[in-house]
């Protein structure tokens, strides 16, 4: 059992074992009491008045109590960041990343932005850790990717991958949860699909062409094709 749970970690792609490690080590480190929650929340006070940078980070790693919702999240950010990286983005590991960093700048400026509203500034307020959203933003992104896919929900009904988004937010919803979160990670996961996917095809230009120094902070291997015709394998890489 440990062998294959090794095995399982080791095959996941670069970005996604990370990000999962750190979500993990932060939230165990903070339900043994290792670690303070209070040090990594998302507080534009102490960001700007006493340089706490990192709180612009580690917001994006802690998923709340070692409870059934943390697994829930863990599975979804297991399933869909693997499924994006090794399928969307195989061989593109930094314009992966590149999505990542601008779905969580897209997050981070709307709960500023909207904290300094009136008649808004209360539900930002209380939104402290973005993880949540930034799991639910892949999710979103994913499903643009493969709309067509089938999918069921506990067995009781199916749908095509498009509604997922909406299928997960209903049931939040009917459990009672708050739905701020996922609002989020839609907004942020459609601002990364048209920018990316929808508007370079109506005006011929990317707005969000991966900088050249991320690139250069990821060596992707060939990723390899079949050519039509004669059956051969030959290397491809990816080239803006």
């Amino acid at each position: 059992m440990a062998q294959a749970v090794e095995d399982w970690y080791k095959q996941m792609p670069i970005i996604t074992r990370s990000y999962i490690t750190a979500a993990v080590v932060t939230t165990i480190g903070c339900s043994l009491e290792i670690i303070s929650p209070h040090n990594l929340y998302l507080n534009s006070t102490r960001i700007v008045e006493q340089y706490e940078i990192w709180r612009l980070v580690t917001n994006f790693f802690f998923f709340r109590k070692m409870d059934l919702d943390f697994l829930f999240h863990m599975f979804f950010l297991a399933r869909y960041c693997k499924l994006l990286e090794e399928n969307s983005f195989r061989g593109k590991t930094a314009d992966f990343f590149y999505m990542l960093l601008f779905g969580a700048t897209v997050l981070t400026g709307i709960v500023l932005i909207g904290g300094m509203i009136p008649y808004l500034s209360q539900t930002f307020g209380n939104i402290l850790f973005l993880s949540n959203s930034l799991t639910f933003m892949m999710v979103y992104v994913w499903s643009k990717h493969n709309p067509f896919i089938h999918m069921s929900f506990l067995g009781i009904f199916t749908f095509t991958a498009a509604y997922l988004p909406w299928v997960l937010l209903g049931f939040s919803i009917l459990v009672g949860s708050s739905t701020w979160v996922d609002v989020l990670g839609m907004i942020a996961g459609h601002t990364y699909y048209f920018l990316e996917d929808v508007y370079p095809k109506m005006s011929g230009r990317r707005p969000l062409k991966t900088p050249s120094f991320i690139k250069a902070l990821f060596a992707d291997d060939p990723v390899m094709v079949v050519q039509q015709g004669n059956a051969r394998f030959a290397p491809q890489v990816h080239q803006d």
